[in-house]
């Protein structure tokens, strides 16, 4: 076998349904009796719900939790956490919040417990993305990793059908640069074709049937395992690109990982081919960029950047921003090339 190295995340995992009646002792366990829930407002009656139950384990709600982490939105809630004497967060919702806290935690060295209720994998690394003045940066340090993840896939259940879809995509997007990434390895590559392989086959069923409680444990259960890759992997073109055009055009994450994931693969496949043969075959097409455009556009998703409003004239600025600031990749960065993907993308074309 070829020597690796893997370095396991130290974070307790709980997973099943019901388990947010869990929250209170974790707290607990923790040495912690004064939590700040965190929320985005569309999850703020998830969260008063979780704050209520809680009863004196609870200190407050703060529930502007935002897409790519702005700072002053962690200003604000840092602020909060101080001022009612915080020993802990606990954030219940999709990336923002997980992310909200992760970004607390790092400035205060808080503990957290985070519960999602999306498949966007930020609860399971220890990286950061956040936003000032309209740019994304990222952050790697053990600091950002939750102490614990709580898993309740009835969580999910009322989780909209086209997030479902481009948050189950967002997550394979992980699972898949996993794969190819510079410090891959046999545990990791395990844990991201089961994950692709489970939300392959559970987004089709939740496309026709939401409450699908099996379809829905599946795609939990597999965005964790992708996540889990995310974590102890570098990440790449992909994940740089997303992160310029959420951060520097504000938007949405989980559509802009659906968008681009084609095209990222597709510019990669030729120097990754032992790699995207795997993807392929989960997804039972010729080719990994392929299936994974054919699988998002057949269940409704956008695949254009067009459709969530970029405008041409910043692909050129998208593409400079893309080349900044080295990193690892399977093809050689080019920004001609780079800037082609972007325009295919832009036009929602299937990968060749």
């Amino acid at each position: 076998m070829q020597p690796f190295v893997y370095n396991a995340l130290p974070a307790r995992v709980i997973f099943g349904s019901g388990t947010l009646s869990q929250v209170g002792r974790e707290i607990q366990t923790l040495g912690c009796g004064k939590a700040l829930v965190l929320t985005g407002p569309s999850q703020s009656k998830k969260g008063e719900v979780l704050k209520n139950d809680l009863g004196d384990l609870c200190v407050g709600l703060y529930s502007k939790a935002t897409m790519h982490a702005p700072t002053n939105i962690t200003d604000e809630a840092v602020e909060l956490a101080q001022s009612l004497g915080a020993d802990c967060v606990v954030a219940i919702g999709g990336g923002s919040a997980v992310g909200l806290a992760k970004a607390i935690a790092l400035r205060t060295d808080l503990p957290q417990i985070v519960i999602p209720t999306s498949y966007s994998g930020s609860e399971a690394t220890a990286i950061l993305g956040q936003t000032e003045n309209g740019i994304k940066t990222t952050q790697k340090t053990l600091k950002l990793l939750p102490e614990v993840i709580i898993y309740d896939v009835d969580l999910t259940l009322t989780l909209p059908a086209q997030m479902t879809i481009t948050s189950g995509i967002n997550a394979i997007a992980h699972a898949v640069e996993s794969l190819y990434s510079t410090d891959s390895n046999p545990i990791t590559d395990a844990a991201a074709e089961q994950g692709i392989t489970r939300l392959a086959g559970a987004l089709p069923v939740l496309s026709e049937d939401p409450q699908n409680n099996k379809a829905r444990s599946d795609a939990l259960f597999g965005a964790w395992a992708c996540a889990s890759c995310l974590g102890v992997t570098s990440m790449a073109l992909h994940h740089k690109l997303c992160h310029t055009l959420g951060g520097t055009f504000n938007l949405s994450h989980s559509e802009t990982h659906t968008i681009l994931l084609p095209h990222t693969i597709a510019y990669n496949a030729p120097f990754a081919t032992a790699a995207m043969a795997k993807a392929a075959r989960i997804f039972g097409s010729a080719s990994a960029a392929q299936g994974v455009f054919d699988l998002a556009k057949n269940l409704g998703a956008p695949y254009s950047l067009k459709q969530l409003g970029m405008k041409e004239e910043d692909l050129e600025q998208a593409a400079d921003v893309a080349m900044k600031s080295p990193y690892p990749n399977p093809a050689p960065l080019e920004r001609e090339k780079i800037l082609s993907l972007l325009r295919d993308a832009y036009e929602g074309k299937r990968p060749l």
